[in-house]
């Protein structure tokens, strides 16, 4: 299937309430540009320096996500270029960010990055550090940063069971926050879950932003 097919079958699958993120991480610019004519817009990177390189080689509209783990050392390759970053795992990241965004004349849109799986090499706030740091938050603002939702990733496993779990906790972790803080998180309304084998389930827990790559790029080239 070509890339073409791959989105436009996507797209059509996909309910207008959730926007498609294609993973480019790891692919060469001719394969976005092969997307971006087949008119999809938002990509998504996870190493500050590819970022960097294509967006000098990619057309202006496109709408670059970051969605892999952001070194704070790594921010001046990645926060003057994003439209929004899914993967602030990390108190410590996200007062650095509002402080490179603030000193920039920077508006930064973030997710904050729920640690939801089984496996404990993935990132992310638990429950309790997640409403702590949204406690802290909504007593003070917060420079150059807006807040727009939460981003999980699901355990690699063939169990939708599981899956479909991990995915509702994240859900409902979103809900519990829209009710607690209201008016202080304003831009509050992204969900980002789903990847290429389990984003249907993701999409009928509520995901409201897919980040999908295989199916559409195929493995990745380099």
């Amino acid at each position: 299937m070509s890339i073409a097919q791959a989105i436009k079958e996507l797209k059509n699958e996909l309910p207008s309430t959730v926007k498609l993120v294609a993973v480019s991480k790891f692919h060469p610019s001719e394969l976005i540009r092969e997307a971006y004519d087949a008119g999809q817009r938002i990509f998504g990177e996870s190493r500050p320096q590819e970022l960097y390189k294509k967006t000098g080689e990619l057309p202006s509209d496109i709408e670059w996500h970051f969605i892999g783990h952001l070194q704070t050392n790594k921010l001046k390759f990645v926060l003057p270029y994003v439209s929004l970053i899914h993967s602030v795992d990390s108190k410590r990241l996200l007062y650095e960010i509002s402080r490179y965004a603030g000193s920039h004349n920077l508006s930064v849109r973030v997710l904050l990055e729920v640690h939801i799986a089984t496996e404990q090499t993935k990132q992310g706030f638990s429950k309790e550090e997640l409403f702590e740091l949204l406690d802290e938050i909504s007593r003070q603002t917060l420079p150059g940063v807006k807040i727009c939702g939460l981003m999980g990733m699901a355990s690699f496993v063939d169990d939708k069971v599981q899956i479909r779990g991990e995915f509702e906790t994240l859900a409902s972790l979103f809900s519990q926050i829209k009710e607690k803080y209201g008016d202080s998180l304003a831009y509050f309304t992204e969900l980002s879950m789903g990847m290429s084998e389990d984003y249907p389930v993701a999409v009928e827990c509520g995901s409201t932003m897919v980040r999908i790559g295989t199916r559409i790029f195929g493995a990745r080239t380099y």
